[in-house]
């Protein structure tokens, strides 16, 4: 499967082109805009406001099964720090998530297969918005995403630093965690800092409780069981000379499995209630549970993989991998439907920037493979004619 330069310089450029202008969860209505310009240009039939900026572009050819491919398209509140000509023009605001090469690559792929009809039946190119944090993909799931466009099943990929570039990593279950978060108010006695015994301490209450909740994943739960749950934010007080009267703790949960996910929430509870009780305080837990597992369906992680090894053969593909304690809230999308998750490696001569890091900057050298992995995976489910 030969894909033209003229094809991968235009991906190159749009990939550039939506690094330089990033936008956030549910405000890319520039990025949307020229996504549906794009798609519309391939001749193909196109969907806009789906979770407030998606887009949805249809490629019909005949009668015959669907299929859905997904990109992320939304960036991340990091002061970007590299120094490419390329580099983010908006303040505090980058792709330091490599959302704008999955939008490029998915926009390749429409542009390659649009031009090179040779499957029987539909691929629907789901670019979705507000992946971080803010759950664009069940916004989408509301808005009708599979009962307006009834695929089949659906695959998302992610850039992945860590691995080479070009090499594909797919697991027949969990690929990444669940992400919940949590918030804990303890209310005592402000006093005088002199004079402690008036008063009832939420700072040593908090302190204490910090430490009992890293028991949960040290001593409460199976040691074979995946679980991480991390206190990231400690509020409390005004002044150097005063006990307050509340202090806060925020932070966040993630398992690779939803049973296990269920007893970490049980036994926080079961731990709060305890510490209200031990230090006089009170305490209230406020647990809201986000994304789910990533938990990819045997069958289609094998069709993935499949693909993967059709375009790259053995040596490129990983058909199990260590899943990552990150969050991905495609775990929507394969709640609703069959469908798999895939990493593609970005790693070239020199390693990649972490994820999230204000240096990272998209690998442009595997927009290929990316193109042609989805172009065989359309092609293995549609039946080549």
């Amino acid at each position: 499967m030969g894909i033209s330069e003229s094809l991968l310089n235009d991906a190159r450029m749009w990939r550039r082109e939506f690094h330089a202008n990033p936008e956030l969860g549910f405000v890319e209505h520039q990025t949307s805009a020229r996504v549906a310009q794009l798609l519309e240009g391939f001749g193909l039939e196109v969907h806009r406001g789906l979770g407030g900026t998606g887009v949805v572009g249809v490629l019909r050819t005949g009668d015959g099964p669907s299929i859905g491919l997904r990109a992320d398209m939304d960036a991340l509140p990091i002061q970007e720090l590299g120094e490419s000509d390329h580099r983010s023009t908006a303040k505090g605001c980058m792709h330091a998530c490599g959302h704008d090469g999955h939008t490029a690559i998915l926009l390749a792929t429409a542009r390659y297969l649009s031009e090179n009809r040779d499957f029987i039946g539909t691929v629907y190119f789901v670019f979705q918005p507000a992946e971080e944090n803010l759950g664009g993909a069940q916004k989408m799931i509301d808005d009708g995403l599979f009962e307006r466009f009834p695929m089949q099943a659906i695959y998302g990929l992610h850039n992945w630093p860590g691995l080479p570039a070009g090499k594909v990593a797919v697991n027949p279950g969990a690929m990444m965690a669940s992400l919940d978060t949590f918030e804990i108010t303890l209310t005592g006695k402000g006093c005088h800092a002199a004079m402690p015994d008036r008063g009832l301490d939420p700072i040593v209450a908090a302190a204490d409780l910090i430490l009992q909740l890293q028991t949960i994943v040290a001593r409460r739960i199976s040691p074979l069981a995946s679980a991480v749950v991390s206190v990231t934010m400690v509020e409390a007080g005004e002044a150097i000379n005063v006990i307050p009267e509340v202090a806060r703790l925020k932070g966040t949960v993630r398992c690779l499995d939803g049973a296990v996910r269920a007893q970490v929430e049980s036994l926080m509870g079961e731990i709060v209630a305890h510490a209200s009780a031990g230090q006089g305080v009170k305490a209230q837990l406020d647990y809201t549970q986000g994304y789910p597992v990533t938990q990819n369906h045997p069958e289609q992680a094998a069709r993935a993989l499949q693909a993967a090894v059709s375009v790259f053969g053995e040596a490129q593909t990983i058909g199990s991998i260590p899943p990552s304690m990150a969050s991905e809230d495609f775990a929507f999308m394969l709640q609703a439907r069959p469908g798999a998750y895939l990493w593609l490696g970005v790693d070239g001569e020199q390693p990649s920037a972490p994820l999230h890091n204000p240096f990272y900057d998209f690998n442009d050298a595997v927009i290929e493979p990316g193109v042609r992995l989805w172009a065989e995976l359309v092609r293995q489910e549609l039946s080549v004619r």
